[in-house]
Formats: C-alpha cells, sequence, structure tokens
C-alpha cells in the first residue's frame, strides 16, 4: 500500500461496497443570486450610453460593442468620455480593446493590461 493510501484511508483498506455513489437529483443545486452581472452592449450613438451606465452604477460588468462607431467620430469621443467619468465614480475601471470593445468594470474589479497567453 502507497503512503498516500495510508494517510487518507488512516491504514485501513477499503473496498467499493464502502462507497457510496451520489446522484445529484438527490440534492439541491440551485444557484443564488448572482451579486454581478456580465452586460453584453452595443454602442450606436450617445442614448445606448445610458443603459451601460445604469449597470456599472448597479455593480455590474459591461462589454460594450462599439464597431457602429468611427473612431475619430466626435460621438466616439464623448461616449468614451462619459463611461470614462462612470468607471471614476464607481472607482472602477475601464479600457477599450482594439477598435471594437470597451469594458467597463465597477468597484472591487480591476482590468489587467497585459494578455494571458
Amino acid at each position: 500500500m502507497g503512503i498516500m493510501n495510508k494517510l487518507l484511508s488512516g491504514g485501513q483498506t477499503h473496498s467499493t461496497d464502502d462507497y457510496v455513489t451520489l446522484d445529484l437529483d438527490d440534492f439541491d443545486t440551485a444557484r443564488g443570486e448572482a451579486r454581478t452581472q456580465v452586460h453584453i452592449a452595443e454602442i450606436g450613438g450617445q442614448p445606448d450610453v445610458i443603459a451601460i451606465k445604469d449597470a456599472v452604477y448597479d455593480g455590474d460588468i459591461v462589454i460594450a460593442d462599439v464597431t457602429r462607431l468611427r473612431i475619430n467620430d466626435s460621438t466616439m469621443e464623448h461616449i468614451i468620455d462619459d463611461l470614462q467619468q462612470v468607471a471614476r465614480e464607481v472607482d472602477g475601471d475601464i479600457v477599450q480593446k482594439g477598435d471594437d470593445q470597451i469594458i467597463i468594470v465597477p468597484q472591487g474589479c480591476g482590468i489587467s493590461r497585459r494578455k494571458l497567453a
């Protein structure tokens, strides 16, 4: 008998009759409501920002698609300014990923600027 078997079994040997098969249907596996939600949004203009701001103020994370806006458009500048202000107000973080996404997170979350792989 290996050392791990001795440690885990207290030196006793076990047979398959010593184990019980668990059926997940016998247990309540319902999860509670999540405290933080991740929202996906599309920004086509200034009115779309209101729902994003509300979600971030509520403590949720928003990943916004901005491909419908032109990067050098003044509307895009105003939207980014508004979202940066929201991130500052909630002590959160904001980052633009490429030319197509803006990610905004509330307090307690940070966005790494380094890729994992």
